[in-house]
């Protein structure tokens, strides 16, 4: 993992530390942009799941906000990781549910995104996590 890899890593735990509740907050995802910049999302459940936002989805709002607010150009992030607490305390890389997968490869497909695999963790594309995909015409 590269030094700004591992910063993403750091960032996600940090924010894992602080906002973690059992059941509630479980996850955090850091997404790294072309412009250096950082963005972080928190896993927000909901008693009727249907209403649940995965951290990956926050991340990327707050992303694209970023680059809208700021005149920058589009939000184009390079790097994803994403950690989940149990609540045992164990912690550790996860890889993006399918609806995160697709939306991530829908806006980034070169992103590079962290998942373990057994006892690795790897880093692939968005795009790599649905190779059978169907893109989609914007």
């Amino acid at each position: 993992m590269s030094d700004d890899d591992a910063e993403l890593m750091e960032a996600a735990l940090a924010l894992l530390d602080r906002v973690y509740v059992t059941g509630r907050h479980e996850v955090v995802a850091a997404m790294r942009l072309s412009d250096g910049s950082v963005h972080l999302g928190v896993h927000v459940d909901a008693s009727s799941r249907r209403g649940a936002v995965c951290a990956e989805g926050v991340a990327a709002g707050n992303a694209v906000s970023h680059a809208a607010v700021t005149g920058a150009a589009p939000a184009v992030v390079v790097s994803c990781v994403s950690v989940l607490r149990r609540p045992i305390g164990t912690q550790h890389v996860i890889e993006p549910c399918g609806v995160c997968a697709e939306l991530l490869s829908d806006y980034w497909p070169e992103a590079r995104v962290w998942v373990t695999r057994g006892d690795d963790t790897m880093a692939v594309t968005a795009a790599e996590l649905l190779p059978a995909k169907r893109q989609r015409g914007w």
